[in-house]
């Protein structure tokens, strides 16, 4: 039977014999919103924990409005976004010259001008300023304060000193924060490159068995941060696999986030009752297989599904190769993944955590990618290249034998596997 995985902009295929019938980890996928602007429009107009937002706007007056957007790396549908947003600036008299866009980029690289036409669409950069957060650079960061944990809280000046600061974002699961969108506009987004190091250095902790969200340490921080940066409303959404709106989510930002984070968990936790030997699976094409980065997520998730000693085959394109300087300098060490493993646990590094992810994986299963990476550039990642899928699960079915068990997993970076008990 033919198979199909998401790779780059298009798709590839590989079958296998009828014989075997793989064990599928798909989304329960729900449909797009026929009418997504006017359920934005509404979202607005009723939002959770808040007053609306026209109210909030002609309340505080602002002379500066700050909206806080996605990177290239997080699909976010600003077509849906922005309009009924842009139309309740306007009711409350906020001109152009007032609103600045600050994209979230964490610790990614900043957005070319390309890259925002891309993104954000060419309206949106012809008529508002827009900047790339920058964690390193002192004279635009401030200490708001120090965190429950212990370490201080530095951010973005020009976020911290707006009169409104609104912020936009996808709600999707996250492999260490438990779910994207909502708090996470702040930290990583907004926020000094140690102030994220520290954060996510939980994550080692996180990711061999994953908290309920409201438990997750990585994310209650995430909200402490986003409260004390002030932030004065959110507005998220939740998308299917075909990048559809099917839920719109507006107002406190923690409110808000949480019930887009019950819906999206709702279509993208998929359970199963046991690990399989050899998983298939891809990084859902572009933007996420963009970059060696982004597409681990899609090995982070095919890891949760199969047995130690098993193998994994991950498509993904990655035109972009590595898009983090320390995680490549990590990854180019060619140390064992069990000395990766051992040196970020003793002392963590913001990017090396991206090569603990791909080592963990590495200690105790097999993985074979397919992608643009050349053969010495897929060892780095611990991974032997395969010039296709087929390819790849050719090899496996002569290894393992017609009685291994096998897992499809076509939505590979946003179906989350999760297993019962």
């Amino acid at each position: 039977m033919q198979y199909e995985l998401a790779y780059g902009k298009s798709t590839v295929n590989f079958t296998l014999p009828d014989s075997i019938r793989p064990l599928t980890i798909r989304t329960n996928s729900k449909k797009g919103l026929a009418d997504p602007v006017g359920e934005t429009r509404k979202a607005l107009q009723n939002p959770a924990g808040t007053p609306p937002l026209l109210e909030m706007l002609r309340a505080k007056n602002p002379k500066t409005v700050v909206i806080v957007v996605n990177d290239i790396t997080r699909p976010t549908p600003y077509d849906v976004i922005f309009p009924p947003m842009l139309e309740i600036f306007a009711q409350a008299g906020i001109k152009d010259e007032q609103v600045t866009l600050i994209i979230a980029t964490g610790i990614h690289d900043p957005h070319t001008d390309a890259q925002n036409r891309e993104v954000y669409g060419e309206e949106i950069v012809r008529r508002f300023k827009i900047v790339n957060h920058d964690g390193l650079d002192e004279s635009n960061l401030v200490k708001l304060g120090v965190f429950k944990s212990g370490y201080e809280f530095i951010m973005n000046r020009m976020a911290v000193e707006a009169d409104f600061l609104i912020t936009l974002g996808v709600v999707m699961p996250h492999y260490f924060a438990g779910y994207s969108g909502g708090r996470k506009s702040v930290l990583p987004g907004l926020v000094a490159k140690e102030t994220v190091e520290k954060n996510h250095a939980r994550m080692v902790e996180l990711m061999d068995y994953l908290p309920p969200i409201d438990e997750n340490p990585v994310s209650n921080e995430m909200i402490e941060a986003a409260r004390q940066a002030g932030v004065d409303f959110i507005l998220n959404v939740v998308t299917n696999e075909s990048r559809e709106v099917v839920h719109v989510a507006a107002g406190e930002v923690h409110a808000a986030w949480r019930k887009a984070v019950d819906v999206s968990a709702s279509m993208y936790e998929v359970p199963f009752d046991r690990q399989v030997d050899i998983a298939v699976t891809c990084a859902s094409g572009r933007p996420r297989d963009i970059n060696v980065y982004q597409a681990q997520k899609g090995l982070d998730h095919a890891d949760r599904i199969t047995r130690p000693g098993g193998a994994i085959i991950l498509a993904a394109e990655c035109p972009e190769k590595w898009a983090e300087a320390t995680f490549e300098d990590w990854i180019r060490r060619r140390w064992e993944p069990a000395k990766v493993m051992r040196e970020i646990k003793a002392n963590f590094v913001l990017g090396g955590h991206k090569a603990y992810g791909f080592a963990k994986v590495a200690a105790e299963k097999e993985v074979y990618l397919v992608s643009t990476l050349t053969e010495d550039e897929s060892s780095l990642i611990w991974a032997k290249k395969a010039a296709t899928v087929q390819e790849a699960v050719d090899k496996l079915l002569a290894e393992y034998g017609p009685d291994a068990t096998w897992a499809y997993l076509p939505d590979g970076s946003l179906a989350l596997p999760v297993q019962r008990g």
